[in-house]
């Protein structure tokens, strides 16, 4: 009767006593969005103009008939007030097996979030943009839950229409309501330091909507959450992203719904930008974005350089950011978490034997988990991670400190492949959104012990889900077996970086041991991969120029042999006989065993003598495809906690001219974001060994000239040292596209106004090698904002934004930057190196306790512990 009444009212034009009278069985109850709608006095004819209580009426009363059950659809059934308190835990009684959500702050049934989003970039086909966004909510178990969240993307319109014009709806402006004011230039700015020049978004204007975009403003899709994994405390959501690109840059925006965020941060609705067809990505590369156990977290100001990024961010958006390993360190998990009992054992036979049992496991993986929620929600590195699409590979402390360049013997205790196998399942969850797998390994059941991989595990099971999914994103090149301490395969990743550029990263630690980065076979199927991929876009209309490959660990970079052998000579054994029974020298020594500290560092370097045949096998197989395909190979390196620009390159004495130098790869090192960095002299002592190296007879390799001056005043190097700097950084890479609207600005440092090649012969590797390299530093234009990138040659631009002052929680940077020309190859191909390599390299079953120095003998290496990067002695 009162519907009719309503009804017969709303017909007669006049205002009826209660316009919201429920016309649905359900009583009612008020959303959030109505409270906030009829908050304020309104006109009586402005009821029907609003958007908050149209989305009321349309999506929060809902009949249940009109859904195929809960969780279907986008509408939430509503619950009888008075059953539950908000926020706390419901069970419902239509979800089997306990499955479990959370009431919302307003009253709603929704989904507590923990985590999230978080964005993930996958690849590019056919003129579509793949990625994904994670988000991680309270409780779960094994049955279904009770609410099935969304996803709706939408293309906001071209980037150019958007800088300065986005507004974001008050309903969600912010996080729970709160009006956002951090939101510049379409970016929601959340804690970051809005740049200078920065239009205010809360101007009132109107979205744009594609205008003059084609169809770029019609594209509209919801996507239903995949439930990844689910146990009684998190339930991790994917949501799988497809859209379409256009002619220009576009700027898109997602919205979640089903969720509710009631923590300070991130809120609901995020946005992101993808490249027009014909432009590459800008990229944004980083690594070692924590902080080591023990490090004063203030008197480094937090993770103050994410504020960085985030300026340029507003200013010239990144498309994709390329996660270089340490993504997290977990290495927190052995002092004051679950394994310190295991860490104060003395006795390294005790400590080797120690039982990894299914008690131990859940509290590493309650551990493990915590650690990434609590990580992945710290400001500024939240409002960044939903923000650009992140790309990672793994390295050791997203594991713990040091993993698989112990001995063998040391690394097969079932405490070492127990967390190996935690922290895979989270890596793969948190970094890749992908499915665990159901059981990882424990000493008391022998299922899960399995080399070729775990077993289902019913302890494990109880009340957990886990997705089982059958085929995996074409990205991933996957490796044939288990790593030897990980049971698992490898996961390396190709993918298409826009119009012109590809992506290659190694998965350099699944298969690590002491004396291998990767097994040989998986090199064999990375090639073949990478050579099919090259030949297929050489045939299309948009052939790959630039291929930027991620090793995570630098590959051009200073050999420390030296420091190698004295730790692994017999005349330490005194020193190591006084620190155990006295203690003497205890910073020099790890907490494992008491062995020598930062040798497990020293043999995760490709220089060290362990990987030197590998090492150079690899940088064959680089050069071999850059002669076959006439692309430039660029690499990305981290980890060592200092910036430096390393390079392989023709030796001098061939006379080959840059613009056909098919040798000539630089190693970005950008390194760390977030951890300390090493003490001048450890920068000034690597200066000092840069030597120029011939990995053959006809490529040479050393560090160039790059920091021309400290950054901002201060004297972190000495003035014979501009080749490593000891200051947090992370690095910037732009195509200077020929396809851009920009012209040349006159200001070209060989970029743009001619070859490369430069007239004089170079004498060697520390002078100036072509006219991208002349005056590197902070006057080159690539370091340069409003020129950095602007060019028309095809060249990159590479840029190293280095802390200035790391007491500035603002996180200011000194640009250096410097140019890598495209590749004009007219050789013959290079004849394919050996399918095997040997030398150093050995099977994981050489005796244990055993290394081999370069000749080939066998000196006795004890397991050690100690910190993950490669710059003693404060690296980790």
């Amino acid at each position: 009767m009162a519907s009719e009444y309503a009804d017969k009212q709303i017909r007669a034009g006049a205002n009826p006593a209660d316009p919201y009278l429920s016309q649905t069985r359900w009583r009612h109850e008020e959303s959030s969005a109505f409270r906030r709608a009829s908050g304020a006095p309104r006109e009586a004819d402005a009821r029907d103009g609003s958007k908050d209580l149209a989305n009321f009426l349309n999506k929060a009363r809902v009949d249940p008939s009109e859904t195929a059950g809960f969780g279907a659809g986008g509408h939430q059934p509503l619950m009888v007030a008075g059953n539950v308190q908000a926020g706390s835990q419901v069970q419902n009684s239509h979800a089997p097996n306990g499955a479990t959500g959370t009431m919302g702050s307003a009253g709603d049934n929704t989904l507590e979030v923990k985590c999230g989003p978080l964005l993930n970039y996958r690849r590019m086909e056919d003129h579509t943009w793949f990625g994904s966004v994670l988000v991680v909510s309270k409780f779960g178990g094994s049955g279904e839950s009770p609410i099935t969240p969304q996803l709706h993307i939408r293309i906001v319109g071209p980037r150019s229409q958007t800088n300065g014009n986005y507004t974001i709806p008050q309903e969600n402006a912010g996080t729970n309501g709160h009006e956002n004011h951090g939101v510049v230039n379409g970016v929601d700015y959340g804690s970051f330091d809005a740049p200078a020049n920065a239009q205010s978004q809360s101007n009132g204007q109107p979205i744009t909507n594609g205008a003059g975009s084609g169809n770029a403003g019609s594209f509209k899709e919801t996507v239903t959450g995949t439930r990844l994994y689910s146990d009684p405390q998190n339930t991790f959501w994917r949501f799988d992203l497809k859209v379409p690109m256009q002619q220009e840059e576009i700027q898109c925006e997602y919205h979640l719904s089903g969720l509710n965020f009631v923590r300070d941060g991130k809120g609901d609705k995020q946005k992101f930008f993808i490249p027009a067809i014909t432009e590459s990505m800008r990229i944004m590369f980083h690594s070692c974005n924590g902080f080591s156990v023990g490090t004063d977290e203030e008197a480094y100001s937090g993770a103050c350089l994410w504020n960085d990024v985030g300026r340029v961010h507003a200013k010239t958006p990144f498309h994709v950011m390329l996660g270089g390993g340490d993504q997290i360190y977990n290495d927190g998990i052995r002092v004051n978490g679950p394994l310190r009992p295991w860490t104060d054992i003395s006795n390294p036979v005790k400590r080797r034997e120690y039982p990894f049992p299914e008690t131990l496991r859940k509290e590493c993986d309650e551990y493990y988990v915590n650690n990434y929620i609590r990580w992945y929600g710290t400001e500024p590195f939240a409002s960044v991670n939903g923000q650009i699409a992140q790309l990672n590979l793994w390295d050791d402390h997203d594991i713990i400190d040091g993993f698989g360049s112990y001995v063998d013997e040391f690394m097969r205790c079932p405490v070492f492949r127990g967390i190996g196998g935690v922290a895979n399942k989270y890596y793969l969850l948190f970094q890749h959104h992908l499915a665990p797998p159901v059981s990882t390994y424990t000493t008391d059941a022998p299922q899960t012990m399995s080399k070729s991989g775990a077993a289902p595990d019913p302890r494990q099971l109880e009340n957990t889900f886990v997705l089982n999914e059958e085929t995996i994103d074409s990205s991933y090149i996957m490796g044939k077996k288990p790593g030897p301490y990980v049971t698992d395969c490898s996961r390396s990743i190709y993918a298409r970086l826009g119009a012109r550029i590809a992506f290659f990263g190694i998965d350099a630690r699944t298969e690590r041991t002491r004396h291998q980065v990767n097994y040989p076979e998986t090199y064999e199927i990375i090639s073949d991969r990478l050579r099919r991929e090259l030949s297929a876009a050489k045939n299309s209309s948009s052939p790959i120029q630039h291929l930027v490959v991620l090793l995570g660990i630098p590959i051009a970079y200073p050999r420390l042999t030296w420091l190698e052998n004295i730790f692994s000579s017999p005349l330490i054994a005194p020193i190591k006989f006084l620190n155990k029974r006295f203690g003497f020298g205890g910073g020099f020594f790890n907490h494992f065993d008491g062995s020598i500290d930062l040798l497990d560092d020293l043999d995760d370097h490709y220089t060290a003598r362990t990987h030197k045949k590998e090492r150079q096998m690899l940088v064959h197989k680089l050069q071999e495809l850059a002669s076959e395909f006439s692309v430039r190979i660029s690499i990305l390196g981290g980890d060592v906690h200092l910036a430096a620009v390393g390079r392989f390159y023709s030796n001098p004495k061939l006379n080959v001219p840059m613009s056909k130098d098919h040798r000539y790869m630089v190693n970005i090192i950008s390194s760390a974001i977030v951890n300390k960095p090493p003490p001048a002299a450890v920068a000034n002592l690597l200066a000092r060994r840069n030597k120029i190296h011939h990995l053959d007879h006809d490529t040479d390799e050393t560090l160039m000239t790059f920091f021309d001056k400290d950054p901002g005043s201060a004297n972190k190097t000495n003035n014979s040292n501009q080749q490593t700097m000891p200051s947090r950084n992370w690095a910037m890479i732009t195509e200077n596209s020929a396809h851009g609207a920009s012209q040349s600005n006159g200001h070209t440092n060989g970029t743009a106004s001619g070859p490369y090649d430069i007239a004089e012969k170079v004498k060697d590797g520390h002078s100036w090698l072509h006219k991208g390299e002349v005056d590197a530093g902070t006057k080159h234009k690539a370091a340069a904002e409003a020129q950095h990138g602007k060019d028309h040659d095809g060249s990159l631009d590479v840029c190293i934004r280095v802390e200035i002052d790391q007491h500035d929680a603002t996180g200011k940077t000194e640009p250096y930057g410097m140019t890598i020309p495209t590749l004009a190859y007219d050789g013959p191909p290079l004849r394919p190196t050996s399918k095997r390599y040997a030398g150093s390299h050995r099977s994981v079953g050489t005796r244990p306790g055993t290394a081999q120095t370069e000749r080939g003998h066998e000196v006795k290496s004890e397991p050690v512990g100690g910190h993950g990067g490669l710059v003693p002695p404060t690296q980790g």
